[in-house]
């Protein structure tokens, strides 16, 4: 693999991205920042560059140094995470800043198993940080990296049954310069070898690459059989104070979208059944959301009620303006906009 055409590719065509020290900066020795080049990985994990840029925006607004987001209530956390998804990220994120303050005095490990020490961080994330930010030579292999290189070596089963392999193969190729070609490489998947399209005459890996003498990059990397998610089922409950504020409490701490924001639901199951209202109430049905998670798809039925504010007792009730700055997941603000609450979304 030609390592040197790639980081010749980069120099002149790098994202610009808030996260980034440019190849232009890091040649005048401007070094990027551990604290946000790991803020940004872990927002990036299952999330677009496009999703994740306005809430990197907001956090290094609302929390400039790992200091800072250590000392910062989780609860706040949560809720500028609400959106992002995969929210046992924002848990791991605060317990890591957590742990960088109190075990390494707000700095960052500089090898990759060093970082795998800390909270939330494994081999793809300690792996990106080292690289990036310490020029470690090691492979960072990413859900980009896994199209470009099925492509370049014409992979001819799924990328997950060849991961050892890929990554072997890449550590071959990874130069002194190993932070700046870690990045060319992900935004030659982000932007040159893309899901969709595969600009290949303007490629830096257009000579070596198997798939585009084959004439076919769109065929890799070849997909794995789908297997059909389960379809869990419940009832969602929607109450309402007197005021119109809507009542709202935290869940459990431990679990599915743990400490997160919610509105009161049934179980979860196989069948539907009758719904089990939490207050005796003139409930009224307002249609069905579906929300698919990673490993199952969920359809509540949602229902709404006004019911007396001390009738409940262990979560609070919120203005429907407010809504939007609550800790809530985007399953409970689909729920929340069936009920009519535009705020919600």
């Amino acid at each position: 693999m030609d390592s040197d055409g790639v980081l010749r590719w980069y120099d002149a065509h790098a994202r610009d991205l808030p996260w980034r020290v440019s190849p232009e900066a890091r040649k005048q020795g401007i070094k990027p920042d551990p604290y946000r080049i790991w803020l940004s990985e872990v927002m990036l994990q299952q999330t677009t560059v496009a999703a994740v840029k306005a809430y990197f925006t907001r956090f290094i607004s609302l929390w400039p140094s790992v200091h800072d987001l250590a000392a910062a209530p989780l609860d706040s956390v949560l809720r500028e995470w609400a959106g992002l998804g995969y929210y046992a990220r924002a848990r791991n994120l605060h317990a890591c800043a957590v742990a960088v303050v109190a075990e390494h005095s707000g700095t960052f490990p500089q090898t990759s198993i060093a970082l795998q020490s800390l909270p939330g961080i494994g081999a793809y994330t300690s792996a990106a940080i080292a690289a990036i930010c310490f020029d470690e030579e090691i492979a960072v292999l990413d859900g980009n990296l896994d199209r470009v290189l099925a492509r370049y070596y014409a992979l001819d089963i799924p990328v997950r049954d060849a991961k050892p392999e890929l990554r072997s193969a890449l550590q071959l190729a990874v130069p002194s310069r190993a932070g700046d070609f870690a990045q060319a490489m992900m935004d030659l998947g982000a932007t040159i070898c893309a899901p969709r399209t595969a600009s290949c005459l303007i490629c830096p890996l257009h000579d070596g690459c198997e798939a585009r003498q084959e004439g076919q990059p769109l065929a890799y990397p070849v997909k794995p059989v789908k297997v059909e998610k389960p379809v869990r089922k419940g009832h969602a409950f929607v109450m309402l104070d007197s005021a119109g504020d809507v009542y709202l409490r935290t869940r459990p701490s431990k679990g599915l979208l743990a400490s997160m924001t919610e509105v009161p639901t049934s179980v979860w199951g196989d069948s539907l059944g009758e719904p089990l209202y939490p207050v005796s109430a003139d409930w009224r049905p307002r249609g069905q959301i579906v929300h698919v998670f990673t490993h199952f798809r969920l359809e509540l039925e949602v229902w709404s009620a006004v019911v007396p504010s001390d009738a409940l007792s262990e979560g609070w009730w919120a203005e429907p303006q407010a809504l939007k700055g609550e800790a809530l997941p985007t399953l409970f603000r689909k729920v929340l906009a069936a009920a009519g609450f535009e705020y919600a979304v």
